[in-house]
């Protein structure tokens, strides 16, 4: 054989060979840094989880801009696998990633809903000329319906809104809202917000109100949904203030709730996490109880 035909092959098979660890090394990366998908997922996989808790649901306001992981954040909802979480602060492209982490790293596969009511480079990156989108999320392990994105009329310092949508949660179908309220010392306008909120709730004999109020239970402004629904905790009742109802933030507040509207609740838990300045919050519901609002 001629000396060049056999170098030429020589040669062809080292590149064939380098490009061949080239691809598995950056797999292997891929699988440390980022979402993986093809063939190669399941062995790249750090670790797996069981199916979703149909009658878990979780609300959580993952803290934006704090520059987290999203490959943490969807280690923590792992930990405890929602049926659905609805999320505030939220922005688009940490919800993505943080959803494919769900799938690619613990095998929980979700469907996305988004409640965007702000555009902000400074909280969620993109280009200037087109920022990245800011608002609520939900993830539910069921396909969600009729979906209702809101912008409040006044949000306050900045745009605030819902997202409701419907759902299945504990083998039964769901009205569910995932709401961001006014900022703190903004009582009056959560106080029309509420309102708006309310009236929504009405309308439906069962309903789960998820999100971040920020009010304690007996703020004035919350009157409206209490008249509608209780909380997945049992002893927090709106005749109270810190001490019966668990904090849920790092300066110790009961800021986010679980309503609850014609459905009744087995257990909850309050998850301090440092990935945020708020704490997971999840109740197991029991949907074949309606339970007497008001």
């Amino acid at each position: 054989m001629d000396v060049r035909i056999e170098e030429g092959i020589v040669l062809t098979r080292s590149m064939r060979l380098l490009v061949g660890v080239l691809v598995l090394a950056c797999l292997v990366l891929l699988g440390r840094s980022g979402p993986v998908d093809g063939p190669f997922a399941n062995s790249l996989r750090s670790e797996a989880t069981a199916d979703v808790v149909p009658n878990r649901v979780m609300t959580w306001n993952i803290c934006n801009p704090c520059d987290e992981s999203s490959a943490d954040r969807a280690a923590e909802i792992a930990r405890y696998a929602p049926q659905v979480i609805g999320m505030q602060e939220a922005c688009v492209r940490d919800v993505e990633r943080t959803r494919d982490y769900l799938e690619s790293r613990h095998g929980l596969v979700y469907h996305v809903a988004y409640g965007s009511v702000l555009q902000n480079w400074g909280r969620c990156g993109g280009l200037p000329w087109s920022p990245g989108a800011f608002g609520q999320a939900i993830l539910s392990a069921a396909p969600m319906t009729d979906v209702v994105r809101k912008e409040y009329p006044d949000g306050g310092s900045e745009d605030r809104g819902y997202l409701a949508v419907t759902t299945t949660v504990g083998g039964q179908s769901v009205r569910l809202f995932n709401t961001h309220l006014a900022q703190r010392r903004q009582e009056a306008v959560r106080a029309g917000q509420t309102a708006i909120l309310a009236a929504e709730i009405e309308r439906h004999d069962r309903a789960i109100v998820i999100g971040d109020f920020n009010a304690v239970s007996s703020a004035p402004e919350l009157a409206p949904i209490w008249k509608l629904a209780t909380d997945v905790d049992p002893g927090c009742l709106p005749s109270s203030y810190s001490g019966d109802c668990k904090p849920t933030t790092d300066w110790q507040s009961k800021f986010d709730y679980i309503f609850l509207r014609g459905i009744g609740p087995l257990a909850h838990r309050v998850h301090p996490t440092r990935y945020s300045d708020h704490h997971m919050v999840y109740g197991d519901l029991d949907l074949g109880t309606a339970r007497k609002s008001g």
